[in-house]
């Protein structure tokens, strides 16, 4: 089975857009939230109270939306707003099959 096709069928509507306006159009890729035990090597933030942690997000799409060339840009899941930390495009032998990002989750006070 094509990546494509499983985006369609088993990704959540996604889209991408910057500050400016500029907006791609919905599409389906796999947004899940990275679980305390994997994301070790995460950061969080002191704050006056203490510790405080992002809330970050696996991605996983289609290289047709290669988030590896964007940069300023927000992924909106549902409700989510979510920045890119870090993208990589995934190659299975020589082959780029999919990309594969780090996102964090924004509020409205950032």
């Amino acid at each position: 089975m094509e990546l494509d096709s499983i985006f369609k069928r088993f990704g959540r509507d996604v889209r991408i857009a910057d500050d400016e306006g500029w907006s791609t159009e919905i599409f389906r890729a796999f947004v899940q939230p990275i679980r305390y035990k994997n994301k070790m090597y995460l950061e969080g933030v002191y704050t006056p109270a203490g510790l405080s942690e992002k809330g970050y997000y696996l991605y996983i799409g289609p290289l047709s939306h290669d988030l590896t060339k964007l940069e300023d840009t927000w992924v909106f899941a549902d409700e989510l707003k979510l920045k890119t930390e870090r993208a990589e495009k995934v190659y299975f032998q020589n082959k780029a099959c999919y990309v594969w990002a780090v996102l964090m989750s924004v509020t409205q006070e950032e």
